[in-house]
């Protein structure tokens, strides 16, 4: 736990240095910069590209934690096989989008036009992604995971920010703007291929008989099954997005991004905690040591409980805060309920622990497809269903469904197979912490204007309360008496 402690920090600081980062470009660069249309189809174009990164993955990256460790003294030619795959993949989504083309166009044609000029910079992106996620995933089954995050947190959105900016001092012209996303994509793959081969992880060997007997049809095999898995997963997290462009408009959907990027801050331990995780619930299910991954369900539900929920509740009580301060608010303080939705949905994520990740690496991964298969078609439908009535705040509300349930789903199967619960009593105190804190807010919320000032105080009193709330109900003892171990070490 301590190595996963230092990576899973060093992790995330990294992504709430990006955070900070996509903040400054989100609520106040981007809206300044661009108009609401323009807005719509930077994230659009953005949105398109990531979500066909799965697919043309083809399960690679999953599958490389899960086999590393049969193939440690092969290493290398398993990650050139992993490559080669992953640009197969891709190769195929070229085709499929090239046969669908028309009816890609014919979805954005009647409220987004505009995006059918840059499906060639989707392509683009995708390209630069899906090899980045193999280096990554390469990356992660040495638990290095720090640098990798600094990249994909942190460069990208400095490369964004400095794009935008070109744009804003007219420098560069609209199409310039969005063919640059390809390039700073491209420049983030460059700077992991420099990185890997200073630590000396690129290198490429196209020895594949090296690997034992089985060993290529069984990685296969699992990248297939668990494909439908994690594209299922990216379409859950991006549909929405798209289809308020096709089904309202590029508007829309910039007052949509705005506010679920404001959400998206809540997952970001869990996602740095994951990237850690991984390899070690791997390895425990190689040795069959179902204890130490069951007790890490329990420890990384509490932690990331904590840290998510305090989170949300700062971005809760501070939201129209946040608004004050994004250029031409009036227009995008519309998606403030957004924020709600997709943070309770990003919390439901949090408090269910890493029940993905155990479903992925343990020998019952088929059921990923089932689960979500049935959760991609959910909340197509509840999308369909509720945009029309309530706009952005269906899709919100859609996706706070589509989370609730998937994990729900994935929790029964996972104690009805392995016996393994994130719940303890600690879950529950927090749980009581939470809404303890949200009455206080709710008699409290109309004492401040919006600003600066109120922020401050919030935060104060939030910190106090969490805190008090922490030592009086005696969560996560274990941790603090490490925490405080340590202190006294460091000051002695």
């Amino acid at each position: 736990m301590k190595k996963i402690a230092k990576q899973s920090i060093l992790t995330t600081l990294s992504s709430y240095l990006g955070v900070l980062i996509g903040y400054f470009n989100v609520l106040w660069l981007l809206p300044y910069a661009l108009q609401p249309e323009e807005i719509g189809i930077f994230r659009t174009i953005q949105d398109m590209g990531l979500l066909f990164v799965p697919f043309a993955q083809l399960g690679v990256g999953n599958g490389i934690t899960r086999f590393y460790p049969k193939v440690k003294e092969n290493q290398f030619s398993f990650f050139t096989f992993s490559i080669i795959l992953s640009l197969i993949g891709f190769i195929i989504v070229l085709i499929l989008f090239f046969i669908f083309k028309e009816l890609i166009i014919q979805a954005f044609a009647q409220n987004s036009p505009e995006i059918i000029d840059f499906l060639a910079v989707v392509l683009l992106i995708t390209l630069f992604s899906v090899l980045n996620t193999i280096l990554d995933s390469f990356c992660r089954s040495f638990l290095k995971v720090a640098v990798p995050a600094f990249f994909r947190e942190v460069i990208l959105r400095l490369l964004s920010a400095v794009l935008v900016l070109t744009y804003l001092v007219r420098w560069i012209e609209f199409n310039s703007l969005m063919w640059g996303l390809a390039l700073i994509y491209l420049i983030a793959l460059l700077g992991m291929i420099g990185y890997m081969w200073k630590i000396k992880l690129f290198k490429l060997n196209f020895d594949f008989q090296a690997f034992p007997q089985g060993f290529l049809s069984d990685f296969m095999r699992f990248n297939l099954i668990t494909l439908l898995g994690t594209t299922g997963a990216m379409l859950i997290m991006k549909i929405d997005s798209l289809m308020v462009t096709a089904m309202i408009g590029l508007d829309a959907n910039a007052i949509y991004t705005i506010a679920f990027s404001i959400a998206v801050v809540i997952e970001m331990p869990r996602r740095a905690i994951s990237q850690v995780v991984m390899p070690v619930v791997s390895d425990h299910f190689e040795s069959n040591r179902l204890t130490e991954i069951n007790q890490l369900y329990k420890q990384v539900a509490v932690h990331q409980l904590l840290i998510c929920s305090f989170i949300f509740l700062a971005i809760w009580m501070n939201i129209d805060s946040l608004y004050h301060f994004v250029p031409n608010n009036a227009v995008y303080e519309a998606g403030k309920w957004v924020v709600l939705w997709i943070g309770l949905g990003k919390l439901t994520d949090v408090l269910f622990s890493i029940n993905s990740e155990i479903i992925v690496f343990s020998k019952y991964y088929v059921f990923n497809i089932t689960a979500t298969v049935i959760m991609s078609i959910v909340v197509i439908v509840f999308n369909i269903i509720l945009i029309p009535s309530f706009g952005i705040e269906g899709a919100a509300i859609a996706s706070f469904i589509a989370m609730l349930l998937f994990n729900l789903i994935k929790y029964a199967y996972i104690k009805k197979r392995l016996n393994f619960d994130p719940f303890s009593m600690d879950i529950l105190k927090t749980i009581g912490l939470i809404f303890g804190m949200a009455f206080i807010h709710y008699w409290t919320k109309d004492l401040l204007q919006p600003g600066l000032g109120s922020i401050i105080l919030t935060l104060t009193l939030l910190i106090a309360v969490f805190a008090m709330g922490i030592l009086v109900l005696k969560i996560a003892t274990e941790t603090r008496k490490r925490l405080f171990k340590k202190i006294k070490e460091v000051r002695s």
